[in-house]
């Protein structure tokens, strides 16, 4: 089983999966300690409200989102970004289309289905 990505990602020969309504993501960079995936979301989209026992830190490059991590809501745009700390609640709705950068640590071994 492979247990890292390619050197180089080229995000058009890459596939897309589709985890929610509106919501598309490409699994980018990855090893055993960090993964990278590329989040696009429609206008009204929704990544639900969860939490997992990963670090993550995410980078808004276009659109705008309206986050909540905890009891706290932001709106976040292109080049703003958010930390979530291990298994603190957290989810978004999308306000203008766009694409979130997500870094996790360690790998999301379920995004891999590993």
């Amino acid at each position: 089983m492979k247990t890292c990505s390619e050197r180089f990602q080229i995000g058009k020969d890459m596939k897309w999966e589709n985890p929610a309504p509106g919501v598309h993501r490409q699994i980018m960079a990855y090893d055993g300690q960090l993964m990278m995936v590329k989040v696009d979301f429609e206008k009204g989209a929704i990544g639900s409200m969860h939490e997992h026992y990963h670090s993550q830190a995410t980078y808004v490059a276009s659109g705008k989102f309206e986050l909540t991590i905890g009891d706290e809501k932001r709106i976040l745009e292109a080049g703003d970004g958010y930390y979530v700390a291990p298994d603190e609640l957290h989810g978004c709705v999308c306000l203008e289309a766009g694409i979130l950068i997500d870094t996790f640590s360690p790998v999301r071994a379920d995004f891999l289905g590993i």
